[in-house]
């Protein structure tokens, strides 16, 4: 049996696309106040000689109905890439459907060709089924870390 979903790597024309899961995650998230990015923003860092991210989307027939969008950063203790897995959505309607599943897997393939040791991702502590979905995947909680974040004013002043 065939997956009912078609993923494939997305492209800069695909930015539009990506930005309206994008939102529709940030919706979910309660956080859609804080989106700013535009398609030309997410088409540009897909499309740069050196990508600044990397993106597969999930299609159920025309459609895009699901997404990963993701980065490589660097392990000083390895000496080797991770793979940070920025976003993932699937829309609600088509949950339960296998396309977590097959874009993590994607991930996964994704990270062993590219010589990763690791996959990260952040997941809001309230979002309990993606808590409970990334469990059944193996994945672990990180311990005696805390994620910092500097930014607006005080990114500015720290430059200044």
């Amino acid at each position: 049996m065939s997956d009912p979903f078609v993923l494939r790597p997305a492209t800069a024309a695909d930015a539009p696309q990506i930005l309206r899961l994008v939102r529709a995650l940030a919706e979910y998230e309660h956080l859609v106040d804080q989106v700013t990015a535009t398609a030309e923003q997410f088409a540009r860092a897909l499309a740069a000689p050196a990508p600044r991210a990397h993106a597969a989307l999930a299609w159920v027939g025309a459609a895009p109905v699901g997404m990963a969008l993701w980065y490589y950063t660097f392990s000083t203790f390895v000496g080797g890439p991770d793979l940070f897995l920025e976003d993932l959505f699937v829309e609600p309607a088509h949950r339960g459907t296998g396309i977590g599943l097959g874009l993590f897997r994607h991930l996964a393939r994704t990270a062993r060709a590219e010589g990763c040791r690791r996959m990260e991702w952040r997941v809001l502590n309230w979002n309990q089924p993606s808590i409970d979905f990334y469990h059944r995947l193996g994945a672990r909680p990180m311990q005696d870390w805390t994620v910092m974040q500097l930014r607006g004013d005080a990114l500015a002043a720290l430059a200044a």
